[in-house]
């Protein structure tokens, strides 16, 4: 099919219920496509995440993802060009681990490898991996070599990097396996800049050879642009404030995330279970988005400094106020608003339901936005830092009459519901609608993948729940691609279930990274992605495939026909 103004679109594949990933015939279509959604956003459309081949459409609901795919094929990308492309040059210190392997997997010498790099202009192609990572194309194709074949645990940040077609600068100090050739200290990502990534997709990005690093990079031919908005500030203070006295494991702020910042490199996140999130800001009658404490696995200790109205929601687990002397306490109720008095102690036993538990305070936590959320991302480091020991955390005030809510039931639903947690003797159930990449698998994939239970490991995080078979069941196997080539990244959406080699899914949650190298295989409709934040470590799963209009379960056949033969 082809897309108007000779955009040529090979193929529009759902990512989930609500996200379509739009195949294109070659970069330049890509960079149209999204320049286009982004002047010019569908009705409802969320995010825009442009990658080697594709783009990534995030929607707000399934009837607007349902009506985009006609709406896309539809569009005229005559104008679909980038309108602030600038030029950007950054000077570079030849000086990289790999620039002699670099020289002999292309033949050339080192001196040449430098003239082939700076000899021409690169082009900005498109963001993902970390906040201010710009995958950078058009370079000299004789410098097309693979990555490392053992990656790097530690990369410094400004290392400038080959892998494949692409060229790139590490934003920040990360684990990555690209081929290093120099080193800069261009800042190429930095929250305090209108723009906070330094390349964006389209500029033209020239690397100047130095011997020494003294300026950090120069951008010139920048259009004028509107006075930028002055910086959200945090809300009005009440005076009243809660300071962590211990913050258990990990206790984070979140709220509702971050959307619109996807093609940045910066993933939605906010909490990980947003079910219990706003039950929790119900109770005490916040607005949803009201910034909110969550804790894994308990241990955490509050102090009321001034009196405070609180609510916990999500895991369940014994919960108790202390006086301030400590010589008498009272349990705090799960999933109904409560008093926290000037100097009592709210306490978080283990929880032996769930892992998540979310505390809500009336007027919310007072913390200055960053892009628009409150939330902390763990895999990008943006947002507030994780709360420590002596941390105090300021309360919101509350304007007008507004009632705190009811007691409820709690969010994790009964034992052997549809959405709802297991109890850990039977596994939880799961839907998934298939893809975006199912092709990619055999057709007893979608058996292998349905009839299998499988389990958390320990290695699970807010970035995603890493999955391992039943170590007592001698069948159980890991899952198995129909062929051996390699995905060119492409951007996912929470709740997908990637396949990497060893054929163990990982399931995709709140912090997970913009884009990823390994087939989706399904992905999990975000009505259940709130019970997959809660699964414990070592906790029984099932998956299966629902339609994804009505959510009900798919027959046999149905769900093999998802599945076709051959190889992507």
């Amino acid at each position: 099919m082809s897309g108007g103004g000779g955009t040529r679109i090979r193929g529009i594949r759902p990512a989930g219920t609500r996200a379509l990933l739009v195949e294109l015939e070659s970069l330049s279509d890509v960079v149209a496509l999204s320049a286009e959604l982004r002047a010019r956003p569908l009705p409802g459309q969320v995010d825009v995440l442009a990658a080697a081949a594709t783009v990534l459409v995030r929607f707000a609901g399934r009837r607007e993802t349902v009506a985009a795919e006609g709406l896309i094929e539809a569009l005229d990308l005559t104008h679909g060009e980038v309108p602030d492309a600038r030029t950007v040059t950054i000077e570079t210190v030849y000086d990289g681990g790999d620039l002699a392997e670099v020289a002999r997997l292309t033949g050339l010498s080192e001196d040449a490898v430098i003239k082939a790099h700076t000899g021409t202009a690169w082009t900005g192609g498109f963001g993902g991996f970390a906040p201010g990572f710009t995958y950078l194309v058009g370079g000299d194709p004789v410098l097309k070599v693979p990555r490392r074949s053992t990656p790097r645990t530690a990369v410094p940040a400004g290392s400038v990097a080959l892998a494949g077609d692409y060229s790139a600068v590490y934003p920040r100090e990360s684990p990555g396996g690209w081929q290093l050739i120099g080193r800069t200290n261009a800042v190429m990502w930095d929250l305090a800049r209108d723009s906070p990534a330094l390349i964006r997709p389209g500029d033209s990005v020239w690397f100047k050879p130095v011997r020494e690093l003294v300026q950090t990079a120069v951008v010139s031919d920048e259009p004028a642009e509107a006075p930028a908005a002055e910086p959200s500030a945090a809300p009005a203070a009440s005076g009243t404030s809660l300071e962590v006295r211990s913050p258990g494991l990990q206790s984070l702020i979140e709220d509702l995330g971050r959307p619109g910042y996807a093609d940045l490199g910066v993933s939605v996140s906010g909490a990980a279970d947003l079910r219990s999130a706003r039950q929790a800001n119900r109770l005490v009658g916040n607005p949803p988005d009201a910034a909110i404490i969550e804790n894994l696995f308990g241990g955490l200790e509050l102090v009321a400094r001034g009196d405070a109205v609180l609510a916990l929601a999500g895991a369940e687990l014994p919960a108790a106020v202390v006086s301030p002397d400590g010589a008498r306490d009272r349990p705090a109720p799960l999933n109904a608003p409560f008093a926290l008095l000037d100097g009592e102690i709210l306490t978080l036993g283990s929880p032996f339901r769930g892992v998540r538990s979310y505390v809500a305070v009336r007027g919310g936590i007072a913390v200055a936005p960053v892009l628009g959320s409150r939330s902390t991302d763990t895999m990008s480091g943006i947002g507030p830092p994780a709360l420590d020991t002596g941390a105090r955390l300021p309360v919101g005030a509350v304007s007008g009459v507004v009632p705190v809510g009811a007691p409820e039931p709690s969010s994790l639903g009964a034992p052997g519901g549809v959405g709802a947690l297991g109890d850990g003797t039977t596994p939880t159930l799961l839907r998934i609608t298939a893809g975006p990449r199912q092709d990619w698998f055999g057709p007893d994939a979608a058996a292998a993948l349905t009839r299998s239970v499988w389990f958390t490991t320990n290695e699970s995080n807010r970035i995603g729940v890493r999955l391992a078979t039943d170590p007592e069941d001698a069948a159980a196997q890991p899952l198995h691609r129909a062929g051996n080539g390699e995905l060119a990244s492409e951007g996912v959406v929470a709740g997908s279930l990637q396949v990497p080699p060893s054929g163990l899914p990982v399931l995709f949650l709140a912090d997970h990274p913009v884009t990823g190298g390994y087939p989706v295989i399904a992905v999990v409709v975000p009505q259940d992605l709130p019970v997959a934040a809660q699964l414990p470590p070592g906790h029984p799963v099932r998956f299966v495939f629902v339609d994804p209009d009505t959510l009900t379960p798919l027959g046999a056949e149905d769900t093999a026909a998802l599945f076709p033969e051959g190889t992507p």
